[in-house]
């Protein structure tokens, strides 16, 4: 049993992740004791607000474009219900549960820094569902991300309440018998938790938390097919001299020319340090000093893949333990409440970092896609390896459709890069009059990640053809580099060298859940330790 302690303060990424895929009942989840007096602190300020009459935007009045609309305090209650039916117009196919968890946690946690106004006991049964495994049913699409991620997290409070519908033990169930098979009653939701509940980021940070680990991995991962795919082509490693990077010293340009080093490390596949060929395996020309620019370059264009993941990171991490919602409590020198209006509900800090993020994957995409041409087309290869990785060409076609799918995924990212942060459309009879895309943003970029990731599988499958082609020539004594030997021998572990055709796509999914499982960059990183 794993417990995270929630202050608002120090939720990390990967607790979010550890979250959001752990299975019921193996993750306490507990408000510290700090968290627990701010929360209470601002319920009692809510409870005075109204008690006095006060006139507090979405607390006793109406919402969005409805600001100017007071609420009698006898209808308060029946307002916070009201915005999360009314708010609930998700459509399309609903996020996995691990997507739906992770929302869920975010908005705990914002919701514990104490500016909200929302109830201990509302908190604690967002908690309670998620340990018992009741995960509410979130539709994709519906969300601006601007005044937050208001119809997905519409639909998370719906079961709250007992309405809406969710998933327990697999199960698709109306909210009410859901929230009964784990032990739980609905909650009748009082003054600004309706709004507490749907004004935040939640959707995107969350998501977004899930989206950079995974992107974190798959950048190693290109690397590893980078290095493969030089091998199998008899490249140099000139190019990632230490002695080139330190000159244009971008950090994760240096860091990348670094891995590759380790990763390369004891290859007598590649050419020697002078660039020359030693005449064995190279079919072809005797001198050739450099290398084209998806093997020669890996370090700049890869380097600056992972700046933008990184900048995704840092993005993400702070607003994991920010207050998203409107309007805010804060209290003054001498202890008196005051609420603020503001816009911290705003997704545009994160919906830019996504579409950088989803510019980012798609390059390294375009690298695989090209340096996997290289590894099947003969001409370009100077025929170091045959043409579509095959010996008997024409009876046989070898790997030449696996660059059709590369090429096909590839394209279809260059599709869905375009910013969604770039666009907007006015909300709320224009008093929300610019939007961010947040969600729209994300969930593009984990749809380029998909692609990306089916791209990378072909090319290490590709790649660890041509390495035992390159093999036969070089003979038995042949040695990969301390990394890419790791890598090459999970591979040969899940999919054969193939002397003739055979169905592929089984081939490229084993290799995929290399990939996407973390094993393969697991393995190769605790080799290279």
């Amino acid at each position: 049993m794993r417990t995270i302690k929630l202050d608002g303060e120090s939720l990390t990424l990967d607790d979010v992740v550890a979250v959001a895929r752990a299975a019921p009942g193996t993750v306490s989840l507990r408000l510290t004791p700090d968290a627990r007096h701010k929360v209470r602190r601002a319920r009692e300020a809510v409870e005075g607000f109204v008690a006095r009459g006060d006139v507090i935007y979405g607390i006793t009045t109406g919402f969005g474009s409805f600001k100017d609309k007071v609420i009698p305090p006898d209808q308060v209650r029946q307002l916070q219900r009201n915005i999360i039916m009314s708010h609930a117009v998700g459509v399309g196919e609903p996020f996995l549960a691990e997507v739906v968890r992770a929302m869920m946690l975010v908005r705990v946690n914002a919701l514990a820094k104490g500016h909200s106004g929302i109830r201990l006991k509302t908190l604690e049964m967002l908690l309670a569902m998620m340990e018992r495994g009741v995960h509410p049913i979130v539709p994709k699409q519906g969300s601006v991300g601007a005044s937050g991620d208001l119809a997905p997290l519409a639909h998370m409070a719906l079961v709250l309440v007992g309405e809406g519908e969710a998933e327990v033990e697999g199960k698709r169930l109306p909210g009410r018998e859901a929230l009964c098979r784990a032990g739980l009653e609905p909650i009748t939701l009082e003054a600004k938790e309706g709004l507490a509940l749907t004004n935040g980021t939640a959707l995107m940070a969350g998501l977004g938390s899930l989206l950079v680990i995974e992107s974190e991995r798959t950048a190693r991962v290109a690397d590893i097919a980078g290095c493969l795919s030089l091998e199998a082509l008899y490249g140099t490693t000139v190019a990632f001299d230490a002695r080139i990077h330190a000159v244009r010293p971008h950090p994760r340009q240096l860091e990348c020319a670094t891995r590759l080093r380790r990763l390369l490390e004891g290859s007598t596949f590649v050419r020697d340090a002078r660039g020359q060929t030693s005449g064995v395996g190279d079919r072809g020309a005797k001198i050739d000093p450099q290398d084209a620019y998806t093997l020669r370059c890996i370090p700049q264009v890869h380097g600056a893949c992972q700046d933008a993941i990184k900048y995704a990171r840092w993005v993400v991490d702070i607003e994991l333990n920010s207050v998203t919602d409107n309007p805010l409590i804060f209290f003054d020198e001498a202890g008196e409440p005051v609420c603020l209006s503001g816009g911290n509900f705003h997704g545009e800090p994160l919906a830019i970092a996504f579409d950088y993020l989803g510019l980012a994957l798609t390059e390294l995409g375009n690298m695989a896609e090209r340096r996997l041409t290289r590894l099947t087309d003969g001409s370009s290869n100077r025929h170091v390896l045959p043409d579509f990785l095959t010996q008997h060409g024409g009876l046989n076609s070898g790997f030449m459709l696996t660059q059709y799918t590369a090429a096909a995924l590839a394209s279809e990212n260059k599709v869905l890069v375009h910013p969604a942060s770039a666009d907007t459309i006015p909300t709320s009879a224009n008093m929300e009059d610019h939007v961010s895309n947040g969600p729209a943003a994300a969930r593009q970029a984990r749809r380029i990640l998909c692609n990306l990731n089916y791209i990378l599988a072909i090319e290490l499958f590709a790649a660890a053809q041509g390495i035992d082609f390159r093999r036969q020539v070089l003979g038995p004594r042949a040695q990969l580099g301390r990394g890419t030997a790791v890598a090459y021998r999970l591979i040969r572990e899940r999919v054969p060298f193939l002397e003739e055709d055979a169905i592929m796509y089984p081939h490229i999914e084993a290799v995929h859940e290399l990939v996407v499982s973390g094993e393969l960059v697991a393995a190769v990183e605790a080799a290279m330790v």
